[in-house]
Protein backbone atom coordinates (compact mmCIF):
# COMPACT_ATOMS: atom_id res chain seq x y z
CA UNK A 1 0.00 0.00 0.00
CA UNK A 2 2.92 2.34 0.73
CA UNK A 3 4.22 2.13 -2.83
CA UNK A 4 0.75 2.76 -4.25
CA UNK A 5 0.19 5.88 -2.14
CA UNK A 6 3.69 7.10 -2.91
CA UNK A 7 2.78 6.87 -6.60
CA UNK A 8 -0.33 9.01 -6.04
CA UNK A 9 1.66 11.63 -4.07
CA UNK A 10 4.40 11.77 -6.73
CA UNK A 11 1.77 12.16 -9.47
CA UNK A 12 0.21 15.10 -7.63
CA UNK A 13 3.60 16.76 -7.11
CA UNK A 14 4.44 16.33 -10.80
CA UNK A 15 1.10 17.90 -11.77
CA UNK A 16 1.71 20.84 -9.41
CA UNK A 17 5.13 21.43 -11.02
CA UNK A 18 3.53 21.30 -14.46
CA UNK A 19 0.89 23.87 -13.43
CA UNK A 20 3.63 26.06 -11.91
CA UNK A 21 5.62 26.00 -15.16
CA UNK A 22 2.55 26.48 -17.35
CA UNK A 23 1.26 29.53 -15.50
CA UNK A 24 4.67 30.93 -14.51
CA UNK A 25 3.78 31.21 -10.83
CA UNK A 26 4.21 28.82 -7.92
CA UNK A 27 0.90 30.07 -6.48
CA UNK A 28 -1.05 28.34 -9.24
CA UNK A 29 0.77 25.06 -8.61
CA UNK A 30 0.33 25.21 -4.85
CA UNK A 31 -3.40 26.07 -5.09
CA UNK A 32 -3.94 23.18 -7.50
CA UNK A 33 -2.14 20.61 -5.33
CA UNK A 34 -4.14 21.63 -2.25
CA UNK A 35 -7.34 21.04 -4.23
CA UNK A 36 -6.00 17.67 -5.41
CA UNK A 37 -5.11 16.63 -1.86
CA UNK A 38 -8.63 17.54 -0.82
CA UNK A 39 -10.16 15.39 -3.58
CA UNK A 40 -8.01 12.33 -2.84
CA UNK A 41 -8.52 12.68 0.93
CA UNK A 42 -12.32 12.85 0.62
CA UNK A 43 -12.35 9.86 -1.75
CA UNK A 44 -10.22 7.82 0.67
CA UNK A 45 -12.38 8.89 3.62
CA UNK A 46 -15.48 7.68 1.78
CA UNK A 47 -13.79 4.34 1.02
CA UNK A 48 -12.98 3.98 4.73
CA UNK A 49 -16.54 5.00 5.61
CA UNK A 50 -17.87 2.37 3.18
CA UNK A 51 -15.74 -0.24 4.98
CA UNK A 52 -17.42 0.71 8.26
CA UNK A 53 -21.05 0.75 7.09
CA UNK A 54 -21.13 -1.69 4.15
CA UNK A 55 -22.90 -4.36 6.20
CA UNK A 56 -25.69 -2.09 7.51
CA UNK A 57 -29.06 -1.25 5.94
CA UNK A 58 -27.61 2.04 4.68
CA UNK A 59 -24.66 0.23 3.12
CA UNK A 60 -26.98 -2.19 1.36
CA UNK A 61 -29.19 0.67 0.14
CA UNK A 62 -26.13 2.47 -1.30
CA UNK A 63 -24.76 -0.78 -2.83
CA UNK A 64 -21.57 -0.44 -0.77
CA UNK A 65 -18.98 -3.18 -0.49
CA UNK A 66 -15.96 -3.72 1.71
CA UNK A 67 -13.69 -1.87 -0.71
CA UNK A 68 -10.01 -2.77 -0.60
CA UNK A 69 -6.98 -0.65 -1.46
CA UNK A 70 -5.85 -2.31 -4.67
CA UNK A 71 -4.65 -1.27 -8.11
CA UNK A 72 -8.21 -0.41 -9.23
CA UNK A 73 -8.63 2.00 -6.32
CA UNK A 74 -5.26 3.63 -6.98
CA UNK A 75 -6.26 3.95 -10.65
CA UNK A 76 -9.45 5.68 -9.48
CA UNK A 77 -7.46 8.10 -7.30
CA UNK A 78 -5.14 8.95 -10.20
CA UNK A 79 -8.16 9.41 -12.49
CA UNK A 80 -9.72 11.75 -9.91
CA UNK A 81 -6.48 13.75 -9.85
CA UNK A 82 -6.49 14.03 -13.64
CA UNK A 83 -10.18 14.94 -13.80
CA UNK A 84 -9.91 17.56 -11.08
CA UNK A 85 -6.77 19.22 -12.45
CA UNK A 86 -8.41 19.51 -15.87
CA UNK A 87 -11.27 21.56 -14.41
CA UNK A 88 -8.89 23.62 -12.29
CA UNK A 89 -6.62 24.46 -15.23
CA UNK A 90 -9.57 25.68 -17.30
CA UNK A 91 -10.59 28.07 -14.50
CA UNK A 92 -6.97 29.15 -13.94
CA UNK A 93 -6.64 29.86 -17.68
CA UNK A 94 -9.67 32.13 -17.52
CA UNK A 95 -8.28 33.87 -14.42
CA UNK A 96 -5.01 34.49 -16.25
CA UNK A 97 -6.82 35.83 -19.33
CA UNK A 98 -9.04 38.14 -17.29
CA UNK A 99 -6.18 39.34 -15.11
CA UNK A 100 -4.10 40.51 -18.07
CA UNK A 101 -1.31 42.71 -16.73
CA UNK A 102 -2.79 43.21 -13.26
CA UNK A 103 -0.41 42.33 -10.44
CA UNK A 104 -3.00 40.93 -8.02
CA UNK A 105 -6.01 38.66 -8.25
CA UNK A 106 -9.18 40.25 -6.83
CA UNK A 107 -12.35 38.51 -5.62
CA UNK A 108 -14.30 40.09 -8.48
CA UNK A 109 -11.83 38.70 -11.01
CA UNK A 110 -12.05 35.19 -9.57
CA UNK A 111 -15.85 35.40 -9.42
CA UNK A 112 -16.10 36.51 -13.03
CA UNK A 113 -13.68 33.81 -14.20
CA UNK A 114 -15.56 31.05 -12.36
CA UNK A 115 -18.92 32.28 -13.70
CA UNK A 116 -17.59 32.32 -17.28
CA UNK A 117 -16.54 28.66 -17.04
CA UNK A 118 -19.39 27.43 -14.82
CA UNK A 119 -21.70 26.12 -17.54
CA UNK A 120 -18.89 24.07 -19.08
CA UNK A 121 -17.95 22.68 -15.66
CA UNK A 122 -21.53 21.70 -14.81
CA UNK A 123 -22.20 20.00 -18.15
CA UNK A 124 -18.91 18.06 -18.07
CA UNK A 125 -19.35 17.00 -14.45
CA UNK A 126 -22.94 15.90 -15.01
CA UNK A 127 -22.06 13.72 -18.00
CA UNK A 128 -19.10 12.12 -16.20
CA UNK A 129 -21.19 11.58 -13.06
CA UNK A 130 -23.95 9.82 -15.03
CA UNK A 131 -21.43 7.57 -16.75
CA UNK A 132 -19.71 6.60 -13.52
CA UNK A 133 -23.05 6.07 -11.74
CA UNK A 134 -24.13 3.61 -14.45
CA UNK A 135 -20.78 1.83 -14.08
CA UNK A 136 -21.29 1.68 -10.30
CA UNK A 137 -24.78 0.19 -10.49
CA UNK A 138 -24.38 -2.14 -13.49
CA UNK A 139 -20.63 -2.56 -13.93
CA UNK A 140 -20.03 -5.62 -11.82
CA UNK A 141 -17.70 -6.46 -8.95
CA UNK A 142 -14.46 -5.84 -10.86
CA UNK A 143 -14.99 -2.09 -11.21
CA UNK A 144 -17.28 -1.50 -8.23
CA UNK A 145 -14.58 0.07 -6.04
CA UNK A 146 -13.21 2.11 -8.93
CA UNK A 147 -16.68 3.44 -9.76
CA UNK A 148 -17.45 4.30 -6.14
CA UNK A 149 -14.25 6.31 -5.75
CA UNK A 150 -14.91 8.04 -9.07
CA UNK A 151 -18.44 9.06 -8.04
CA UNK A 152 -17.01 10.74 -4.95
CA UNK A 153 -14.12 12.17 -6.95
CA UNK A 154 -16.31 13.77 -9.62
CA UNK A 155 -18.32 15.61 -6.96
CA UNK A 156 -15.31 16.71 -4.90
CA UNK A 157 -13.22 17.51 -7.99
CA UNK A 158 -15.94 19.76 -9.33
CA UNK A 159 -16.46 21.83 -6.23
CA UNK A 160 -12.75 21.98 -5.32
CA UNK A 161 -12.04 23.44 -8.77
CA UNK A 162 -14.64 26.13 -8.10
CA UNK A 163 -14.59 26.71 -4.34
CA UNK A 164 -11.09 25.77 -3.16
CA UNK A 165 -8.37 26.38 -5.76
CA UNK A 166 -9.43 29.81 -7.14
CA UNK A 167 -10.17 31.43 -3.74
CA UNK A 168 -6.79 30.26 -2.43
CA UNK A 169 -5.14 32.38 -5.13
CA UNK A 170 -6.42 35.49 -3.32
CA UNK A 171 -4.99 34.40 0.07
CA UNK A 172 -1.36 33.44 -0.47
CA UNK A 173 -0.47 33.29 3.24
CA UNK A 174 -3.26 30.82 4.01
CA UNK A 175 -2.41 28.86 0.86
CA UNK A 176 1.30 28.50 1.69
CA UNK A 177 0.57 27.67 5.35
CA UNK A 178 -1.86 24.95 4.28
CA UNK A 179 0.66 23.59 1.76
CA UNK A 180 3.34 23.44 4.47
CA UNK A 181 1.05 21.52 6.84
CA UNK A 182 0.02 19.11 4.05
CA UNK A 183 3.65 18.51 3.09
CA UNK A 184 4.53 17.70 6.70
CA UNK A 185 1.59 15.34 7.12
CA UNK A 186 2.42 13.64 3.83
CA UNK A 187 6.02 13.04 4.87
CA UNK A 188 4.89 11.64 8.23
CA UNK A 189 2.33 9.39 6.52
CA UNK A 190 4.77 8.06 3.94
CA UNK A 191 7.39 7.48 6.64
CA UNK A 192 4.90 5.51 8.76
CA UNK A 193 3.89 3.44 5.72
CA UNK A 194 7.58 2.76 5.04
CA UNK A 195 8.12 1.62 8.63
CA UNK A 196 5.11 -0.69 8.48
CA UNK A 197 6.27 -2.16 5.15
Amino acid sequence: AGILFTAVVLAMIAIAIYVWVRFGSADFGVASIIALYHDVAIAMACVIGAHLIHDTWLGHALLLSDFRVDLALVAALLTIVGYSINDTIIIFDRIRENRGRLATISPGLVNRSVNETLSRTIITSFVVFLTVAVMYVFGGEGIHGFSFAMIVGVVTGTYSSIAIAPPLMMRPKIMWSTATVLAGLTLIGLASLGLQG
